[in-house]
């Protein structure tokens, strides 16, 4: 295997205006809505041919948002700058900037709107 091995990443949501807003709002990002036949997914903004799974936000009766269970880390320039705008956007801290190492940088987790737990990640 010639990649890493996390190549997709789902995060359910029970209301997808809702989510949507607080992931553009925290990311600075634009988020487009797809209708998969009643699956509504909230696709994270494609990078091109850089490191790193794309996902997207999920809307189906199987997907139940959760704080336990399996956790994304969106990488980011500093943490700080992600969480510093989480409250304000409908989330609240979890784990504040917190370093992993010097040789691994930092990390930090929030609560996003529909009640998922999910991680940052930097360098610095």
């Amino acid at each position: 295997m010639k990649h890493n091995m996390v190549g997709w990443f789902e995060v359910p949501v029970n209301n997808m205006e809702r989510a949507k807003k607080f992931y553009e709002t925290v990311f600075k990002v634009e988020i487009s809505i797809q209708d998969f036949g009643g699956i509504l997914m909230g696709w994270f903004p494609d990078r091109g041919n850089v490191p790193g799974a794309q996902g997207t936000l999920i809307k189906q009766d199987t997907y139940v948002p959760s704080q336990e269970g399996t956790l994304v880390y969106f990488v980011s320039e500093n943490v700080q700058n992600e969480l510093d705008r989480v409250e304000a956007a409908g989330g609240s801290i979890y784990q504040p900037k917190t370093q992993i190492s010097p040789e691994h940088g930092y990390m930090a987790v929030f609560i996003d709107t529909e009640g998922n737990r999910i991680a940052l990640h930097s360098r610095a």
